[in-house]
């Protein structure tokens, strides 16, 4: 899907998960704003909250951030898309079978923007 596309869609969305490198990045246009994009898309298309990502991401690394992230914030109730991030960002820099995915480049990279409902 391009940006255009996705921002002609009607989403009932509180939350979309874009965990492909650089998703918060400009749309590429000389000068462009940050989240001018496929986040602006997603806003304008209706979702309240993006996960995003603001550089190059390991894709298996990206694979735990996001599985963990979405676990962590069903699994109690009342737990904020922020809260659940930063959880699994401590699970995914601790683990013990990637000590390299400590470094915060590895998981770094990605931010909640927007806001969910509870």
């Amino acid at each position: 899907l391009t940006s255009g596309e996705i921002s002609r869609m009607s989403l009932s969305a509180d939350w979309v998960i874009l965990s492909a490198c650089n998703t918060a990045a400009p749309d590429g246009t000389p000068g462009a704003e940050g989240f001018s994009g496929l986040a602006r898309a997603f806003f304008h298309a209706g979702a309240l909250a993006l996960l995003v990502s603001h550089w190059e991401v390991d894709s298996l690394a990206t694979v735990a951030l996001t599985t963990k992230t979405v676990k962590a914030r069903s699994s109690a109730a009342g737990t904020s898309a922020a809260e659940a991030l930063s959880d699994a960002m401590r699970e995914v820099r601790n683990d013990p079978k990637h000590p390299e995915w400590a470094h915060p480049a590895v998981w770094g990279a990605f931010s909640v923007v927007g806001e969910l409902r509870r």
